[in-house]
C-alpha cells in the first residue's frame, strides 16, 4: 500500500507493548464497551444519512431514498455480524476475513459519505482472539477518520493495509484528510488502548498535510 506523505507526530497516538489483560471479566467488559460505543456511532451515522437522503428527496420520488436506507441497514448488519461472530476454528484466514470486513465498512460507512476505500490485505492466519480485537480496532479507526478527517469530501480516500513484517502484523489506516493536530481523545481512544493491551499490541501515529496514518503493531502469536 502506497504511503501517504506525513510528518511524524508522536502526539497522535502513544502506546507500548504491555502485558495483556489477565482478568477475563475485565477483558469481556472492554469488548462490551467497544460494542456499545460502536452501536452509538453507527446510529449517529445512520441518522445523519437518513436526514440527508430524505431531505434531498423532498417531495419527489421517495423510493430511492428508502432503497438506499435499506441497503445501508443491511450493510451495517453484515458489518456487525463480522465483528460479533466468534469462529470455532482456532485460527482465521486474514485475507478472507479482513477483505470481507473492509467491504462491509466501505458499504456501510464510507460510500454513503462519499469516501473511497482502498484495501491491501496480505494472506496469512491469525488466532481468533487477535482477529476479533484487531477487527474492532480497525473499524474504530476507519469510522473515526470518516467522521473527522474530511470537512470537504472531494477526493476523500481511506487506505487500509494488513501486512506481516518480521515478527509482527502491521495494520494501517491512512487518510488523505486534514491531518490530526492532537492526540486521539475520548471513549474511542481509551477503548483502542485497552484493546491494544489485550493483544500485546501498540499504536503508532503520524500526521501532516497529507493526512493521518495510524498503525497497529501486533506481535505474531507463538504457534
Amino acid at each position: 500500500m502506497s504511503a501517504i506523505g506525513a510528518r511524524p507526530n508522536d502526539h497522535v497516538v502513544r502506546s507500548q507493548f504491555v502485558p495483556g489483560l489477565d482478568d477475563q471479566s475485565r477483558d469481556w467488559e472492554l469488548v462490551l464497551r467497544e460494542s456499545h460505543h460502536r452501536m452509538k456511532n453507527t446510529l449517529t451515522l445512520l441518522g445523519a444519512s437518513v436526514r440527508r437522503d430524505f431531505t434531498r428527496a423532498g417531495r419527489g420520488d421517495m423510493s430511492l431514498a428508502v432503497d438506499r436506507l435499506e441497503r445501508r441497514i443491511v450493510a451495517f448488519g453484515r458489518l456487525y455480524q463480522l465483528l460479533s461472530d466468534h469462529d470455532d476454528l482456532p485460527v482465521v484466514s486474514t485475507a478472507a476475513f479482513f477483505e470481507s470486513l473492509c467491504e462491509a465498512i466501505s458499504e456501510a460507512v464510507l460510500e454513503p459519505a462519499g469516501i473511497r476505500c482502498e484495501a491491501a490485505i496480505e494472506s496469512g492466519s491469525l488466532p481468533a482472539a487477535q482477529r476479533h480485537r484487531l477487527a474492532l480496532m480497525l473499524t474504530e479507526l476507519v469510522t473515526n477518520a470518516a467522521k473527522h478527517a474530511f470537512p470537504s469530501k472531494n477526493g476523500a480516500l481511506i487506505r487500509i493495509g494488513l501486512a506481516r513484517r518480521g515478527g509482527a502484523w502491521l495494520c494501517t489506516v491512512a487518510d488523505n484528510g486534514i491531518g490530526a493536530t492532537g492526540p486521539l481523545q475520548g471513549t474511542g481512544s481509551r477503548i483502542l488502548e485497552g484493546l491494544a493491551r489485550s493483544i500485546h499490541a501498540r499504536l503508532q501515529g503520524e500526521a501532516g498535510e497529507g493526512g493521518t496514518r495510524v498503525t497497529i503493531v501486533m506481535p505474531i502469536a507463538a504457534a
